[in-house]
Parts: structure tokens; C-alpha cells; sequence
């Protein structure tokens, strides 16, 4: 399942089970919580409470990555590889020309940073990008659990300063720069583990997992590059658990919006409780018999999808002035397109 960056931007057509063509879009407010309440509005009519809690931010560690990307990094903690300046240039080049060509949106929408927040973007793009066709890509076929071993070595060659070809340097690069830390990097890699051995999830609490491993991680990788406005009054934890809200919207989104595609594939990233609540199964999703009961399933979807969105929305403001608009413009169209 394809992972969602901040500011793509997708059109939900929960009457529709038609194949979409999904390519990489990855990385959402009250704030200052440890556990994220689901409320959907259930129809009082058919009295399905559907209002869940997501995965507790303490148990994904969520708070000790805050901590050491919010740390002052000395120089020496830092690994002292130096690039030719042209190679570099090469390498993020190369980094924007992947991003320009399988993410347009979501480049437009870096365009409007700064330059170097800009490479730093289009680096962490690419690889999570390469970490998702591992799983997703033309040779997915060929995957096994050594090819993700080996992928996990090599992200910590980059984090050690040996980056194994020019996409690696570019990231190795951007790490020197900004203060990111491994764990959501490996924690991504842990996603598309579990998309290797997993088609089906019980209940919520497995899917919210899952967005987070998959999507919700790229919040975390990108508020370093973003950055906190120095004026904010919030805590910096509310500014991540944003960026994290904003991952799972997103990746909420995608689910919604490509399961036809992924029931093709044999999988179904849909609560499989929450169906039978409506009366559906897989079966009704193999089918692709858009029916009442679907389009009463498929509305307190949207209204789960949306209610990250919404928490996610007040972090915007919280960023660095030049970080605001390519992050928030994009995400309230995405809320737009969530039609009911």
C-alpha cells in the first residue's frame, strides 16, 4: 500500500470501487495527547458507534523521537563525509526529477519552499518512494523478508554516513543538515513488512497502526525540515502529533479512494469489523457491488479520514511562515475532495 507524503492530493469515490492509478503520494488538532480518539458521527438512525481510539503515541515511541530531533545537534555527532559540490547538485537533481515525474502535486508544492528545505523534501521523498516499490514496484514479485534486512543495513549506512549511490548521498547530505532521526525511517521499512504478510486487519486499532507505520512516519521525518515557527506558544510534542495526523488522513484517504486497485492485489485495508457492522464482507468488496450499505460503510470512512484531517489543520500555523502554504493549502484540498 502506497504511502501518503504531506500535501498529495486525491479524490475519494466512496459510490465507486473503480481502480485508480496509485503512485506514490505518502506523508495531519487539539493537541498534546497520548492516544488519538476516533469519533465518526454515527448515524443515530442505524445506531452503529463506530468511535474508536487509535494506537497509543507512547507505545510507538513516538515522544522519543520528538526528543531527539528537537536536540541541538553538535557537529561531531553528525558523520564528516564531505561531497564534491557537483555531485551533490547531481544527486538532488536527480531527486527532483523522481519527484517532479511520480509526485506532481505534491512537487508543486515544494516548489514553494526554500531551496534547501526543498532537497531535503525531494531526498526524503525518493527514499520512501524506493522503500515502497520494494513492496508496490514492478519487481515486488521478488520480495522476501532478506531484501528488506539488506534495505534496513543500507539506510543505516546512510545514517552512518556511507550512502551506497547517488540517491543515498543526497540523503546522507540532508541528514547532515537537519537533526532526523532513524527510528521513523525503520519503522516505514517495518510497514511494508507488514504488507508482505498482511491482507486483512481486524478492527481500526491494526489499520491505525499500519497508516502509522506507512504514512504517519513521514510527518515525523518531515517537521525537522519544515520547521516550528519560533513564535509558537504549542508544545513542539502538538506539532508532531499533527504531522502525524496529517500522515494518517492521507494514508486514510488513499485507502479509500484506491480499494479497488488493492482489492485487485487480494488485499483489503478496510476494519474487517466495521464491515461486518454494515452487513459487508470481502466478498462485497471483491464484487465491487456499490450498495446501500456500502455507501453508508463508505460515509463513516470519509468521516473518520476527515476528523484527522481537522486535527491535523491547527498544526499548520505552528510552522515556519515559508512551510505554511505548501503544507496547508493542499491538505484542506484534500479535505475537499473526501465527498460524502
Amino acid at each position: 500500500m502506497v504511502m501518503s507524503l504531506s500535501f498529495s492530493s486525491v479524490t475519494v469515490k466512496p459510490f465507486s470501487m473503480s481502480v485508480s492509478n496509485k503512485k506514490a503520494c505518502r506523508s495531519r488538532r487539539r493537541f498534546s495527547v497520548t492516544r488519538s480518539e476516533i469519533t465518526v458521527a454515527p448515524n443515530p438512525q442505524q445506531r452503529r458507534q463506530l468511535s474508536k481510539q487509535g494506537f497509543p503515541l507512547t507505545d510507538l515511541h513516538v515522544q522519543e523521537v520528538v526528543h531527539r530531533q528537537t536536540q541541538i545537534i553538535s557537529p561531531c555527532s553528525k558523520p564528516n563525509i564531505q561531497f564534491h559540490s557537483t555531485f551533490l547538485n547531481d544527486a538532488y537533481e536527480m531527486c527532483r526529477n523522481i519527484c517532479a515525474e511520480y509526485a506532481k502535486t505534491f512537487y508543486l508544492g515544494t516548489l514553494l519552499m526554500t531551496e534547501e528545505r526543498q532537497k531535503a523534501i525531494w531526498a526524503i521523498y525518493v527514499w520512501c518512494r524506493r522503500t515502497d516499490e520494494l513492496v508496490d514496484g514492478p519487481n515486488a514479485a521478488y520480495m522476501s523478508s532478506a531484501v528488506l534486512d539488506r534495505w534496513e543495513d543500507r539506510l543505516h549506512d546512510i545514517f552512518n554516513g556511507h550512502p551506497y549511490d547517488m540517491l543515498d548521498a543526497a540523503l546522507t547530505d540532508t541528514l547532515s543538515k537537519f537533526p532526523l532521526d532513524i527510528k521513523p525511517f525503520r519503522d516505514m521499512i517495518l510497514g511494508m513488512r507488514m504488507d508482505t504478510r498482511k491482507a486483512r486487519y481486524n478492527n481500526f486499532q491494526e489499520l491505525y497502526l499500519y497508516c502509522y507505520y506507512v504514512a504517519g512516519t513521514v510527518g515525523l521525518m518531515t517537521v525537522p525540515i519544515m520547521g516550528i515557527a519560533q513564535e509558537s506558544v504549542v508544545p513542539v510534542q502538538s506539532v508532531y502529533d499533527a504531522a502525524l495526523y496529517l500522515g494518517i488522513g492521507n494514508q486514510l484517504t488513499n485507502i479509500l479512494r484506491d480499494v479497488g486497485e488493492d482489492a485487485l492485489r487480494g488485499r483489503v485495508y478496510l476494519p474487517q469489523d466495521e464491515l461486518a457492522q454494515f452487513g459487508l464482507c470481502d466478498k462485497d468488496v471483491f464484487s465491487r457491488n456499490v450498495s446501500e450499505r456500502w455507501r453508508k460503510f463508505m460515509k463513516h470512512q470519509i468521516t473518520r479520514a476527515r476528523f484527522y484531517f481537522n486535527r491535523a489543520e491547527e498544526g499548520v500555523s505552528q510552522l515556519e511562515k515559508a512551510s505554511r502554504w505548501p503544507v496547508g493549502e493542499p491538505a484542506c484540498y484534500c479535505i475537499g475532495t473526501l465527498k460524502e
